[in-house]
Formats: structure tokens, C-alpha cells, sequence
């Protein structure tokens, strides 16, 4: 890198609005979650989304060997969701994800989005998981949560 070190990239990214999902699988050992904002439609047809993953992540090993993952996005009234899968561990949210074809999910999510991994693309210190999406769930009311600048937010009430 040329004038710049690691710390400056992931402060400029952080400088790029983005919304905020939660990213589950099941493996033997139970359900396992994680907030990210690494998340984006790849393809319509077929319809591939992506996650990307640290190679330190815990959750890069569990998507491996499920083979399976689904994406949580939250809605603007879920940062205590977000916090608690950020490793914040709320004890009342121990026992929030639900069901949806064998995969857990934040009820109430502003979308969700069931995948099974189609490609695994090594880039850098991430992998980027593509996911085939099964099948996807939405609720066109609900508001984003949004994060930026190592903040969350909600959008602005338009007139």
C-alpha cells in the first residue's frame, strides 16, 4: 500500500453508507449469528447475493460447513439486535432467531434472504461467500437501519 495503512482503507470505506444485516447459519453445534455490513445483490438471474467474511471469523468455518446462510437485514428499530450479534450479549435476546426451512432468522427483519453457497472467492484477508438465494422474505414498510462512520443511524423522516 502507498501512502495509506489498513486503518485509513477501513476508515474511508466507513465513510460509505450501508445497511445492516445479520448473518446466520445452523451447523451440529446449534445456531450461530453475526452482525455484518458486508452484504450485496450479485445477480437477478440467478439470484446470487454475497457475504464477506474475515479469515479470522468463527462464522467463515460454520458457512463452509453448512453449505447454507441466511441474511437478516435489520430494520431501524433493531440496533439492540445488531449490538447484541456484534458480541454486545444480551441475555434476553439469547433466544430471538426463528425457523425458516432449517435456518435461523431475526423475526420481524425488514428482508431475509435464504441461501445455499454456490462459490467461495478467496480475496485478500476475506472470503466472499456467493449465496443462491432459496428463498427471500420482505416487508416493504420497514424502515433500514443504517450504519456509517462506526455509527448506526436511521434515515431522516422525508416530507
Amino acid at each position: 500500500m502507498s501512502g495509506f495503512d489498513a486503518r485509513d482503507l477501513r476508515n474511508a470505506c466507513g465513510s460509505f453508507a450501508t445497511g445492516v444485516t445479520v448473518i446466520t447459519t445452523r451447523t451440529d453445534e446449534g445456531d450461530h449469528g453475526m452482525t455484518a455490513n458486508a452484504f450485496m445483490s450479485v445477480s437477478l438471474d440467478p439470484p446470487l447475493i454475497s457475504i464477506s467474511l474475515d479469515h479470522k471469523s468463527r462464522m467463515r468455518d460454520r458457512i463452509r460447513t453448512a453449505g447454507r446462510y441466511a441474511v437478516s437485514v435489520l430494520g431501524g428499530e433493531m440496533e439492540h439486535i445488531a449490538w447484541h450479534f456484534a458480541g454486545r450479549h444480551n441475555p434476553d435476546l439469547s433466544a430471538i432467531l426463528e425457523r425458516r426451512h432449517g435456518l435461523p432468522v431475526v423475526p420481524g427483519a425488514a428482508a431475509i434472504f435464504l441461501t445455499e453457497v454456490a462459490q467461495e472467492v478467496e480475496a485478500g484477508d476475506h472470503t466472499l461467500f456467493i449465496g443462491r438465494v432459496t428463498h427471500l422474505e420482505r416487508r416493504p414498510e420497514a424502515e433500514p437501519l443504517l450504519f456509517c462512520g462506526g455509527r448506526f443511524a436511521r434515515l431522516a423522516a422525508t416530507v
